[in-house]
């Protein structure tokens, strides 16, 4: 059977429908730009830091306690006053001090006149001893009366030297007696602000057994930040490092420091000290070692507070108004990114990089302001 030849109306109709359907296969297989995820390249401040959690603590601070036992007659100061070095704080009832003090006078007195009557007794041994003397050169006495004289003498003079020694050894006694009279009224032993108080009005101490904390006074300027860095981190941090924190109740505000020091040992965990396990009771993977860096900040408006938890950047590297691209366009090829052009041709270029801060990396050369990187294909592409 013989197949009918196309028309010219066919030929024709087939003719005009070839550019859509070339068009549509191509949008159907050609990459578009569309279809990819792209970031543009942009000037910005880039830093690479490390971060740390830190509670702020007095550089300098004091705790004031008793060296007198008794009864806290009265405190002078509240917590959040202001004193002064040398200001009085508390007293303490002085009358167990001074009913001891009275007693050790009382006691040298007695032992002063002990030593007047011995020495008495001292001065009229001497005289017997030389009437002997002078009988014996007469031939009126007899070697052994000498003798005991002589020796009479002798202990007087011993006697005379015990009483000295004990008189010095109450003296002592009561200089000690005075300083402990002198501790029922405590004073301040610097300059600074009271943060804490810990004792009350009424209250009997006992400082035999160990000394009573009554207040603490601490300078509010400089301050300190003792933070908390996981052994993952720490080899970045350097003393001398620059680092800033900011605070929950500061907003926005940053405080600028350095590192201080860095404490070499982290703190030990209570079990340890009571003789548990180093790691708490958890398997050595769930071990979190955290060492302690301590930096300061001058705090002369008050606004920084003890045990205020701050958030601490370990600045290690930075930069200010450069090129930047997001890091997820270099991971596929160290050194290497796509860049799309405006048609949707893909092109690999060498770059050069400096500081990342694991989201963003400065890009030194290789790459123009404006210009779009592939960071990874559109969702639902399909490549």
């Amino acid at each position: 059977m013989k197949r009918p030849r196309p028309t010219r109306r066919a030929w024709l109709l087939t003719f005009a429908l070839l550019p859509a359907v070339a068009f549509a296969a191509w949008q159907a297989v050609a990459p578009s730009r569309e279809s990819l995820m792209t970031a543009p390249v942009t000037r910005g401040d880039i830093e690479n830091s490390v971060t740390a959690l830190g509670t702020l603590q007095p550089r300098r601070y004091v705790d004031v306690g008793a060296q007198a036992s008794g009864q806290i007659r009265k405190i002078h100061v509240e917590a959040g006053d202001d004193v002064r070095e040398g200001q009085l704080l508390v007293e303490i009832d002085p009358s167990t001090q001074k009913a001891k003090l009275d007693a050790g006078r009382f006691s040298i007195e007695n032992l002063k006149a002990q030593l007047q009557e011995q020495r008495a007794q001292h001065d009229l041994a001497q005289q017997k001893f030389r009437r002997q003397q002078q009988l014996k050169a007469g031939g009126a006495t007899r070697e052994e009366d000498v003798q005991t004289a002589q020796a009479e003498v002798r202990a007087t003079q011993a006697r005379i030297d015990m009483f000295q020694a004990q008189i010095r050894q109450a003296q002592a006694n009561l200089r000690s007696d005075e300083a402990e009279l002198g501790y029922t009224r405590i004073f301040a032993p610097m300059s600074g602000t009271v943060v804490a108080v810990g004792a009350r009005e009424g209250q009997t101490l006992n400082a035999q057994q160990q000394t009573p904390l009554i207040l603490r006074i601490a300078r509010l300027s400089p301050m300190t930040v003792w933070a908390e860095v996981s052994e993952a981190d720490i080899g970045h941090v350097k003393p001398g490092m620059t680092a800033y924190f900011t605070t929950l109740a500061g907003g926005a505000r940053r405080w600028s420091s350095t590192v201080r020091q860095i404490l070499p040992v982290p703190p030990r965990p209570l079990e340890a000290s009571q003789g548990g396990s180093l790691t708490g009771g958890r398997s050595g993977s769930e071990r979190v070692v955290l060492y302690t860096v301590l930096l300061d900040v001058d705090n002369a408006d008050r606004a920084l507070m003890t045990e205020m938890t701050a958030q601490v950047f370990f600045v290690a590297a930075q930069a200010r108004d450069v090129l930047t691209v997001p890091s997820a366009a270099l991971q596929a090829n160290a050194g290497q990114v796509q860049v799309v052009a405006d048609n949707g041709d893909v092109q690999l270029r060498t770059v050069r990089t400096g500081v990342s801060d694991r989201l963003r990396t400065e890009i030194l050369d290789g790459l123009s302001e404006g210009d779009q990187v592939l960071i990874g294909p559109a969702a639902g592409s399909g490549g």
